[in-house]
């Protein structure tokens, strides 16, 4: 009998790369909505990847309700939870954020322990490691080290991927070894369909010329297919229980994104920011800029980041930024959403 995955939020950039490779590696997929009026679209997009559709069903399933949770973990062996609210400009109020994260977390893990699961798969992210620590933050770090949620550095996104991942592992107290977390760095690459999500509209920014000098911040990025192949890994994994894996094998600067852009796609090399605004200017154009008021903490701030976990997992060299960055910029010019 295969072996069926409830998959949350399936149809992110994220999710749908993790139904490929969930069907491409012989899984059952149980694919959750939130909108049951997206299923066709999300099968005849997975369909025309490659994928076995077959083994593909979805339910309808809420982060901030109670009803159909305990329904979908019914008959599963794992659990991949993957769905997590995101917005660029911070919203007025946290728990806009924070609270769905949060409590949607807490849904997933709480049916998927109820259901006797063997194992539970969470994204988390980099910023529930790295940021909210200011420019002279540690040069290095690891799966050990935490974000500070009580800090007013840390954006609301922030704060709510930190306490998701926190009210996670707290649930599984005792029986660490049912979780494995990963922690992505930006993911990018090829699109899956015309939905470039938060990851597609950084590089959307870029190629139509958005960015019209590049400020002091940095990306560690992963290619969204290794990110997809390490979560699948880490659910059979004896060695990726009870851990969190960092999964973000390159550091660049907005400036350097720039630069390999316009090498991959020199018609549109002149969109790209050629000058580098120093700080200064970046905190006056925070103020009347909710995409850049959220990152002005991080300015100037590029930790190396421990991912010999997630590599592990892997098993092969990650791909190139170069092949990454290419990936995306091409998804989003062939299919005109620049």
């Amino acid at each position: 009998m295969t072996d069926t995955v409830l998959l949350t939020g399936i149809t992110g950039f994220l999710g749908g790369h993790l139904a490929l490779e969930l069907l491409r590696s012989g899984y059952h997929v149980r694919g959750s909505l939130r909108n049951p009026d997206r299923a066709r679209a999300t099968r005849a997009a997975l369909a025309a990847a490659g994928a076995d559709v077959d083994r593909l069903d979805f339910v309808t399933l809420d982060l901030t309700r109670d009803e159909g949770w305990s329904a979908a973990t019914e008959g599963a062996r794992f659990v991949m939870h993957s769905a997590s609210p995101f917005v660029t400009t911070m919203p007025k109020d946290p728990q806009v954020l924070i609270r769905p994260a949060v409590d949607g977390t807490g849904r997933a893990m709480r049916a998927g322990l109820s259901a006797g699961v063997e194992r539970i798969v969470l994204t988390s992210s980099t910023v529930a490691i790295a940021y909210g620590r200011g420019r002279n933050g540690p040069p290095r770090l690891g799966p050990d080290d935490w974000a500070d949620p009580a800090s007013p550095k840390l954006s609301a996104y922030g704060v709510s991927k930190t306490l998701a991942e926190r009210h996670a592992w707290s649930l599984v107290e005792g029986q660490e070894d049912r979780l494995a977390v990963i922690n992505p760095g930006l993911i990018l690459g090829p699109l899956i369909d015309d939905d470039t999500g938060t990851s597609g509209a950084v590089i959307q920014r870029f190629l139509r010329g958005q960015i019209p000098v590049a400020p002091d911040l940095y990306f560690h990025v992963v290619d969204v297919r290794d990110l997809a192949r390490i979560h699948v890994a880490a659910l059979t994994a004896p060695r990726a229980a009870g851990h969190r894996h960092i999964a973000a094998f390159h550091s660049c600067s907005v400036h350097d994104v720039g630069q390999i852009l316009a090498r991959h796609r020199p018609d549109y090399a002149r969109k790209m920011p050629k000058l580098r605004a120093p700080d200064w200017i970046i905190r006056l154009y925070s103020l009347f800029d909710g995409d850049m008021r959220s990152n002005v903490p991080e300015l100037g701030y590029c930790p190396k980041l421990d991912a010999s976990g997630s590599l592990r997992l892997l098993g092969h060299p990650p791909r190139s930024l170069e092949e990454t960055l290419g990936a995306m910029a091409d998804s989003l010019i062939e299919r005109k959403l620049v």
